[in-house]
C-alpha cells in the first residue's frame, strides 16, 4: 500500500490527471490542462489549467456514476468567489463514453480508461476510509504544494438526479420547492454570467447560469442537456 497516487488520461486536446497527495487526507484532486494552439501543455507551474479538490463522500458519488449506479452527478464548487460547475455523465444512448465537465474542461473517457478511474478511485477511497479517518492521525511532511491551492474550496450543490428540486444554498425558493428541468439545447453565445441557448423550439434565450444546475460544453453548435430552474423556462415560454 502506498501513500500516494497520480494517474493521467491524455487525448489530443484535454489531459486529465488524478492526484492523490498522501493517504491521510480525506480528498482527491482532479487537475485539468488543455493543448495550446502551437501545441504545447497549458503549465501548471504556471497557474495554468484547473484543479479540483473532491471530497470522500465526492468520490463516492463519481463512483457511483462508473459503476452505473445513477446516469449523472453534477456539483457546483466555489473558491474565492469563482464558481466551477461539475458534471460526470455518461453519453445519451450508451454507457461506453463517460463526459466529465469541469469549468469549461470537458473529458470523455472510454471504456477502458473508465474502468481505471473506477477501480483507481475505489482503491484510494478504501486507502483513506482506513488511513485519513483516524483521529488525531498524523499528516507528516508527504503531502504536496496541492493541499495548498484549492483547501478553501467548498461545495455549494449537488445534483445527481435528472429532475430535482434544488436551489444554491437550501433546495427552496421563498419556502417553496424549486423545480429543476433536464432540457436540450445548443449554446449559441456566452458571457460571465448567462448562456444564450437556442431549444428544440428554435427559440433563442438568454439564460443566467445561476439557474443551470449542470455542467456543459462551452462549445457552441453542440447540442447538449441543460438543468434549469422550470420558473426561467416558463417564463420564457420554453416550457409551459
Amino acid at each position: 500500500m502506498v501513500n500516494n497516487h497520480s494517474y493521467s488520461f491524455f487525448g489530443q486536446k484535454v489531459g486529465l490527471i488524478i492526484q492523490s497527495a498522501s493517504k491521510n487526507e480525506p480528498f482527491i484532486f482532479f487537475r485539468l490542462i488543455k493543448s495550446k494552439n502551437d501545441g504545447s501543455w497549458e503549465k501548471p507551474s504556471s497557474g495554468e489549467g484547473k484543479i479540483i479538490k473532491f471530497s470522500l463522500e465526492e468520490m463516492v458519488s463519481i463512483i457511483r456514476v462508473l459503476t452505473k449506479e445513477v446516469n449523472s452527478w453534477s456539483s457546483y464548487h466555489t473558491y474565492k468567489d469563482n464558481k466551477t460547475q461539475i458534471s460526470f455523465k455518461w453519453e445519451d444512448g450508451e454507457k461506453v463514453k463517460l463526459w466529465i465537465h469541469i469549468g469549461s474542461y470537458s473529458k470523455v473517457l472510454e471504456y477502458s480508461q473508465i474502468k481505471i478511474l473506477e477501480m483507481l478511485l475505489e482503491h484510494i477511497l478504501k486507502e483513506k476510509i482506513e488511513f485519513a479517518t483516524v483521529p488525531n492521525s498524523s499528516k507528516k511532511g508527504d503531502v504536496n504544494k496541492l493541499s495548498n491551492i484549492v483547501v478553501q474550496e467548498e461545495i455549494i450543490m449537488d445534483t445527481s438526479n435528472k429532475l430535482t428540486k434544488n436551489s444554491e444554498v437550501n433546495g427552496f425558493n421563498d419556502g417553496k420547492p424549486r423545480e429543476i428541468k433536464d432540457i436540450t439545447g445548443t449554446i449559441k453565445g456566452e458571457t460571465d454570467k448567462a448562456l444564450l441557448i437556442q431549444f428544440d423550439n428554435e427559440a433563442e434565450v438568454w439564460i443566467p447560469k445561476s439557474t443551470i444546475h449542470s455542467g456543459f460544453n462551452n462549445a457552441k453548435n453542440l447540442v447538449q442537456k441543460f438543468s434549469i430552474d422550470s420558473w426561467i423556462l416558463i417564463k420564457n415560454k420554453i416550457e409551459s
